[in-house]
């Protein structure tokens, strides 16, 4: 028989019908997939894009949901999936020259958001977000003394 493994509790939160266009959303919360949390809300905090107050409202919503439904521990949450959907499109017409009207669309999303606790989850190594490591200097293949010193030496 095949062992079944304990799946790590999760806690979700959504926001629906939200006046953002899905693209723009798509933009901020690409800068928080895979993050803890803490970090997350941080970031999203001094992002300088609307959508990020929106997206903000959700991850903390979702942080909530773990603490009170769950008993999680808020300091230990990972953003273990969060995504944009597309949702109605409100139609609306803006009247042009010579009888004519242009169509203006007014998009909304669907914002989803699922965290789950570090300790029970174990996090693979792809969607940990690493500071790229400076590179290092290459190491020369000329020896450090001059040939002429080098002779020198020996005689």
């Amino acid at each position: 028989m095949a062992t079944v493994e304990q799946e790590a509790p999760k806690a979700r939160a959504s926001a629906r019908y939200v006046r953002v266009a899905p693209r723009k959303a798509r933009r901020v919360v690409d800068l928080v997939r895979g993050l803890p949390v803490d970090e997350a809300l941080t970031t999203l905090e001094f992002a300088p894009y609307s959508a990020a107050e929106i997206v903000y409202k959700v991850i903390a919503s979702a942080q909530a949901n773990a603490e009170n439904n769950l008993g999680l521990d808020p300091e230990s949450l990972l953003i273990s999936e969060i995504k944009v959907d597309e949702g109605p499109t409100m139609r609306r017409y803006r009247p042009r020259a010579h009888g004519r009207a242009y169509r203006i669309n007014k998009r909304t999303s669907h914002i989803t958001v699922v965290v789950e606790s570090v300790q029970a989850a174990p996090v693979d190594a792809g969607s940990i977000r690493r500071p790229k490591a400076a590179a290092k200097p290459a190491e020369s293949t000329t020896d450090t003394k001059s040939e002429s010193a080098e002779k020198e030496e020996t005689e």
